[in-house]
């Protein structure tokens, strides 16, 4: 009966506790807690709102993923960066990032993106290609304008082939205060679904 309880302990401090972390100050987990980082790409400021969104219920350390050279202001332009970007199969380079020690440290890697093109910003694959996840989860979450995910679980599955991909959350962000102010209960609906937050 011990052997039990203490096995349903152990399951409820996996599945339900969050860790809390100021980004670079991260906190300490037990032993049985999964640490997390949350790894996004936000050129409008949408991703990294819903970012926050999780990191304000699951915990974690965070890590804006942003390119050395920025992209160009208007819309119009940075969609014809981007398009040369993925016709081209480039990988730009990346103002800062993980180094694959402290990668090695988290179990769960949130990872979100805009829908550029269909499938994720090309500065992503240049993230993802600098680590091997084997072994550990990931989550994937998009904002877009109409298409949803596109490629990018699919893309996320070549980079990442032995890492445990888990059902993301998509959300399209036509408004910013639809953003802001309707999604943070669907947010909290799927990571509860996915044993994140009870």
């Amino acid at each position: 009966m011990k052997k039990i309880l203490a096995l349903a302990v152990i399951g409820i401090v996996i599945l339900g506790t969050s860790i809390h972390a100021e980004e670079g100050n991260p906190t300490e987990p037990s032993d049985n807690t999964p640490k997390i980082v949350i790894a996004f790409f936000s050129k409008t400021n949408n991703t990294k709102i819903l970012a926050e969104q999780i990191q304000s219920l699951v915990g974690g350390d965070t890590f804006h993923i942003t390119t050395k050279a920025p992209y160009p202001t208007g819309y119009r332009e940075t969609t014809r960066v981007a398009r040369a970007e993925l016709d081209n199969d480039e990988r730009p380079e990346l103002a800062a990032t993980i180094s694959p020690e402290d990668m090695e440290k988290y179990d769960v890697i949130f990872l979100g993106y805009p829908n550029w093109w269909g499938t994720m910003p090309m500065a992503m694959f240049t993230f993802l290609e600098q680590y091997d996840l084997s072994g550990k989860t990931i989550v994937p979450f998009c904002t877009h304008g109409g298409g949803g995910f596109g490629r990018g679980p699919a893309d996320i599955a070549k980079l990442s082939p032995n890492a445990t991909i888990l059902q993301g959350f998509a959300v399209r962000t036509g408004f910013l205060r639809f953003l802001e102010s309707r999604t943070p209960n669907d947010v909290a609906d799927w990571l509860r679904g996915l044993g994140y937050i009870k």
